[in-house]
Parts: C-alpha cells; sequence; structure tokens
C-alpha cells in the first residue's frame, strides 16, 4: 500500500524539526560573524546532525501541536539549543564543502 497516495499525511508534523530549525536560525544569525559558514551545505549539515541527536518530537492533531508548544520552554527546548550548539561547532570545524 502506497501509504502517500491513500492518507494526507500533512498532519504529522515533527516539532523537533520546527524547534531545530528555529534556534538554528537564532544562532546563525550571529554565526557568520564568528567564522562559521552558512552555505547551504553546512546549514543543512547543522540541522540533520542537530536533529538525529534528539528524541523525535512527532504529532499529528490540535492536541499535540498544543503539547508541542508547552515543550519549547522545557526540558526539551534545553536539549534542543545545546544539540543545534554542538552541531553548529561540529560542522564550523568541518565544513562539509571544504
Amino acid at each position: 500500500m502506497d501509504i502517500a497516495k491513500g492518507y494526507d499525511l500533512s498532519f504529522l508534523v515533527n516539532d523537533a524539526e520546527r524547534m531545530v530549525l528555529d534556534e538554528l536560525g537564532r544562532v546563525l544569525d550571529t554565526a557568520e560573524g564568528d567564522g562559521i559558514c552558512v552555505c547551504q551545505d553546512c546549514v543543512v549539515d547543522m540541522a540533520a546532525l542537530a536533529l538525529n541527536s534528539l528524541e523525535p518530537r512527532y504529532h499529528a492533531s490540535l492536541l499535540g501541536t498544543m503539547y508541542a508548544h508547552a515543550a519549547e520552554s522545557g526540558e526539551y527546548a534545553d536539549q534542543v539549543r545545546i544539540a543545534v550548539a554542538a552541531a553548529v561547532r561540529k560542522v564550523g570545524r568541518n565544513p562539509s564543502h571544504s
């Protein structure tokens, strides 16, 4: 069965991805001045590295969205900040375009 053809999967959301991209955007606002590469390859590598180090947070309902927004200020948000900072440092030291 081809699930993607038979069901609307647009309701399936990974909040970890949204949170990582938001945090990465905040960090990268000043990163270029710190000598961190912000090219497409490096930024995608940073996002992937951070996401791979976090527990995924999927939801598929409005109630799940409410829980996800509540997590933005808790322990999981701290884990996101730590994962993004580590990913930026690691990719910054070893840019993928070199």
